[in-house]
């Protein structure tokens, strides 16, 4: 019987084949002498070798490095991601109310100062003008009459009193030669003269009395000459006042007729444009903003980052919109209270549920240079100014 035909060595020759094909894992080479162990126990832990330590050393090192070149380049600036870019914003409203009749811009435009933005239709404000003016006219040819009949009673007045003096006096003569005429005939005998001549006399005695007492009446009417010349100096008082009265509304007429053409008050761009061509304007209602270039940024710093800063200390703003643009300003000024305080809702802190939150205040910085005319920057971006500290 051949030897490959007896189990066990078939047995064994298989076993042998799969060992070299892979198939069972190979037994582990014999131990050294020394690392042997009784029984089965494991392998004793290898030592790292010093390089490894020497490279985590370094890197420790470095780390503590670069933390502290960092610390001492930072240690003198404060900077904060909430800021943003700020300016002024003029509300165009008309003064008037009217149909809009011409309309000379359109979104986003660039405007200069005293450019016509929109007429508004000024016939009416154009009738009324010319009312005023008519009302002017009259009562200053109403004034030039009170004048001119102060001036005739500061003369006639006068006048009309002496003459009545004059003639009560030259009255009363022929009243005395009219008496001593009625007085004669009444003594003398009555052969001497006729009974006609003494009823002549005495009629021409009473009328002269009569004569008398209408010239004394005359006087007394012609003696109020400072009141009749005050009369007049009130009356042209009057007549002044109704012509300033009238050149008031002449001017407010003239007021009302160029408020019917809104002109740009000063540079910027036209936004929020919600107005057309024929559309009827209230007064008082905004028709457009006008965004002036001014601008500068309106950062919202912790309270806890305020210790140091100051205005006048120099920032730098980067612009999250426009990474390439570099700005550079100064600290201008600080609000007197923070963002919260003035919000349209302040918080109430008087509360049993009070929590202490770090508070925000807004500083106002300028902007010095690094703007690009080319390149105007709209409200509200977002920057990151770095303070400077000194």
């Amino acid at each position: 019987m051949p030897f490959d035909d007896v189990p066990a060595a078939r047995d064994a020759n298989k076993l042998r084949q799969a060992a070299e094909g892979g198939d069972l894992p190979r037994a582990a080479p014999p131990l050294p002498p020394g690392d042997q162990r009784q029984g089965h126990a494991a392998a004793a832990p290898r030592h790292r070798p010093p390089t490894v330590w020497f490279v985590l050393a370094a890197l420790a090192l470095a780390a503590i490095g670069g933390g502290t070149a960092y610390w001492y380049a930072t240690r003198n600036l404060v900077s904060t991601d909430d800021a943003y870019t700020d300016g002024n914003t003029i509300t165009i409203a008309p003064k008037i109310a009217g149909n809009v009749t011409e309309l000379n811009v359109t979104d986003n435009q660039r405007v200069r100062a005293g450019d016509v933005l929109l007429r508004i239709d000024a016939r009416a404000f154009l009738a009324a003008r010319d009312q005023a003016a008519a009302r002017v006219i009259s009562a200053e040819a109403q004034l030039t009459n009170a004048r001119l009949a102060l001036e005739i009673a500061r003369i006639v007045d006068p006048a009309r009193l002496d003459s009545a003096r004059a003639q009560r006096d030259a009255v009363k003569a022929v009243l005395i030669r009219a008496e001593a005429d009625l007085r004669r005939q009444q003594a003398l005998p009555r052969p001497a003269t006729a009974q006609t001549s003494v009823d002549e006399a005495t009629a021409a005695s009473a009328q002269t009395r009569a004569q008398l007492a209408q010239a004394e009446a005359g006087v007394r009417q012609a003696e109020p000459v400072t009141q009749t010349i005050a009369q007049a100096e009130a009356q042209l008082r009057e007549l002044e006042g109704e012509l300033g009265q009238a050149r008031a509304q002449l001017l407010q007429a003239e007021v009302n007729l160029s408020d019917c053409t809104l002109t740009a008050p000063q540079d910027g761009w036209v936004t929020k444009r919600n107005v057309s061509f024929g559309t009827f304007a209230n007064a008082g209602g905004a028709l457009m903003s006008l965004v002036t270039p001014d601008v500068w940024v309106t950062a919202n710093f912790k309270e806890t980052q305020l210790n140091r800063i100051r205005p006048g200390q120099h920032v730098r703003i980067s612009v999250d919109a426009h990474p390439g643009l570099n700005l550079r300003g100064h600290v201008d000024s600080f609000q007197m209270g923070t963002g919260g305080r003035f919000s349209a809702f302040p918080p109430e802190n008087a509360t049993g549920n009070f929590v202490k939150i770090v508070q925000r205040v807004p500083v106002k910085i300028v902007i010095d240079e690094g703007l690009d005319p080319n390149l105007p920057l709209p409200l509200g971006l977002s920057v990151a100014p770095t303070v400077e500290l000194e």
